[in-house]
């Protein structure tokens, strides 16, 4: 039942709310209904995995008072549900606009309901804000981020004492009670006698989390021995600029250029189209300083630093990009070969990919005799699979399509700080068997056969948008295609039906041919798009990907 957004976005005006906030409305009211009904036609969704939108005023959008009533939400399930005396919650942020507000006002919702609160000193990446909660012993954790978005949106993630992403049933149990507090004046900003305080943290987990990252790595010599290797790494404006120099340089590598405009933390991402490592453009000006130093590979991470791009030489000397699905591959490939060269693997040893990303990671982990879980869309997915594994079994590493990738248990989350690492320590091992990551990448494919993938996405937004998108799904689900790109369809998979695919329900569809092709199809849980992913193998595999596109997007 669709509700009246005008008297909604006149109770804002009448309630009791900031002057600048009551007069961004009146503006609205005045001079934009479109825009007026986009901002109070609902409530931005608090879903499984925290809010994401665009900053503005309105119940549908990221704001003070939205980010403040779903902390008091988040602090009353924390307060029903979980019996302890030392309740507590880290709270992290990156360098979108607003972020750093945001975080503070969660921190001060927090500790007004009794529960301490460890924030860090600055901005600081996704994997940190996992890592401290493991660290202190937390009982959840908040990242105040948009990720990859544009420089519009902020979001809020929520952690749980595993240091991963909410899931069932506690993701759903927290929502009822944000969706519990429908105004400003239930959230407490005083004490009432039992502030739980507020603690910041800074240098000493920083150097606690490298330490960590160092005993992960695989191939000391081959790092001393390559340590010119020359580097360019952009944070894209983000949270990744002190992390992840201070991690290349504790491995030994002595060549590490910055793309100096980049390392300013800003959330108008000025330098970028979009500050996201998926999108070649991001790169541009990295490559430029890796092109004008003569540099061996580009590291780039979002905002978050959660994901990770590269670029690399290739045989003719030009940079050139990996996507997502080859670095994870890439990875995969060199840790396992590493750890089966140190006889480090046995039947306890597991990967995890997502369904939407390459097959070439399960065929490398076949090969090296290693456990693949294959898991839905979504790295707190790959993390429930560590945590039913915690004593059973040891995850090597993991990753999803959509450049992130993790390595170890120390974080649970996608973590591009330590995968950073772990490429330049890769391109010091193939640089040992006289190969660039380029020349490394295609030795796998002469092993394993060609894969290619590619993603492409349809973006609908707005009110009008989430319908269309939804009209999609409903039609393909209805009208599944018979053949792709020629090739008849074997096995349809709806990921609704968890009764049939053992895994949780989502909206996700598959389809897939004798040949190994695949098409998966899902709405984005972030943004206003609906994802195309497209799969191919064998030598035909690049025509194949371009007649699968022009079939599925019109």
């Amino acid at each position: 039942m669709e509700r009246d957004f005008r008297a909604v976005a006149q109770s804002w005006l009448d309630g009791n709310y900031d002057a600048e906030t009551k007069a961004e409305v009146k503006k609205l009211m005045d001079t934009d209904p479109a825009g007026l009904e986009d901002a109070f036609y609902r409530n931005l969704e608090f879903g499984t995995g925290g809010l994401r939108g665009v900053m503005g005023v309105g119940t549908n959008r990221m704001n003070k008072y939205v980010v403040a009533m779903a902390t008091q939400g988040l602090a009353n399930y924390i307060l029903k549900n979980v019996k302890s005396d030392s309740l507590s919650v880290c709270v992290s942020y990156d360098s979108r606009n607003n972020s750093d507000a945001f975080a503070h006002i969660t921190a001060e919702v927090l500790s007004a309901n009794g529960i301490h609160v460890y924030i860090y000193d600055c901005l600081h990446p996704v994997p940190l804000l996992s890592y401290a909660v493991r660290k202190k012993h937390a009982t959840a954790g908040v990242m105040v981020t948009a990720s990859h978005n544009p420089k519009e949106y902020n979001g809020y993630k929520v952690y749980w004492s595993d240091g991963a992403q909410i899931i069932a049933p506690v993701d759903k149990d927290i929502v009822a009670e944000v969706n519990a507090i429908t105004d400003p004046s239930m959230v407490k900003y005083k004490a009432d006698g039992r502030e739980g305080g507020i603690e910041v943290m800074g240098d000493e987990m920083n150097n606690a989390y490298m330490d960590d990252v160092l005993t992960l790595m695989l191939s000391p010599e081959a790092r001393a021995r390559h340590k010119d290797l020359k580097i360019v790494y952009t944070p894209l404006h983000g949270s990744g600029v002190k992390i992840v120099p201070a991690i290349l340089k504790r491995l030994g590598f002595e060549n590490i250029y910055h793309v100096p405009e980049q390392d300013i933390s800003d959330g108008n991402f000025p330098t970028v189209k979009s500050p996201n490592p998926e999108e070649s453009s991001a790169l541009e000006m990295a490559v430029e300083v890796a092109d004008r130093e003569g540099a061996d590979l580009v590291l780039a991470t979002d905002p978050d630093a959660d994901r990770l791009g590269i670029a690399v030489r290739d045989n003719d000397g030009r940079m050139v990009l990996f996507n997502g699905n080859q670095t994870g591959a890439m990875l995969t490939y060199y840790i396992l070969r590493r750890w089966s060269e140190l006889g480090k693997i046995n039947d306890t040893k597991y990967v995890v990919k997502t369904i939407a990303t390459t097959e070439l990671i399960r065929a490398i982990a076949e090969k090296y005799g290693v456990k693949v879980y294959n898991v839905l869309t979504g790295f707190k997915y790959i993390a429930d699979i560590v945590r039913r594994n915690e004593g059973k079994g040891e995850f090597i590493c993991g990753g999803e399509e959509s450049y992130g990738f993790n390595i170890g248990e120390f974080v649970r989350d996608k973590d591009a700080p330590v995968s950073c690492a772990m490429v330049a320590e890769c391109a010091a091992w193939a640089a040992e068997q006289g190969l660039t990551l380029y020349q490394l990448l295609q030795n796998i494919y002469k092993e394993f056969g060609y894969y290619r993938e590619s993603l492409t996405s349809l973006v609908r937004k707005g009110k009008a948008g989430v319908e269309e998108i939804a009209a999609i799904m409903t039609d393909m689900r209805n009208n599944p295609p018979k053949e792709l790109a020629g090739v008849p369809v074997t096995k349809v998979i709806d990921y609704e039906k968890p009764e049939e695919t053992g895994l949780p329900k989502s909206n996700v569809l598959q389809f897939f041919t004798s040949e190994g092709d695949v098409v998966s199809v899902r709405p984005s849980g972030t943004e206003p798009k609906i994802k195309f992913y497209f799969g191919a193998r064998g030598n035909a595999a690049d025509a194949k990907i371009e007649k699968l596109r022009a079939q599925f997007i019109k």
